[in-house]
């Protein structure tokens, strides 16, 4: 398998499968000796918590809540 000038490399979907990796998955790698071993993290952050971190710091309009509630009622 080549690894692309980010980095990157393609899991095969048999491997994926049979490690039960999923989409939006986190992973973790650890070295031994010379050999790196890939393994699906302890830890997967929730969904939602993964939503509001990408959308944190987005919002540009400035506007109160109550103008923002006004829009949408039609107000």
């Amino acid at each position: 398998m080549r690894v692309t000038t980010k980095g990157q490399v393609t899991i095969p979907i048999d491997i994926r499968e049979k490690a039960g990796i999923l989409p939006n998955m986190y992973v973790e790698f650890e070295i031994i000796n010379d050999k790196v071993f890939l393994k699906k993290a302890k830890k997967q952050p929730k969904r939602g918590k993964e939503l509001i971190k990408q959308m944190q710091g987005r919002g540009t309009v400035k506007m109160t809540t109550d103008e923002i509630m006004a829009l949408t009622r039609g107000e």
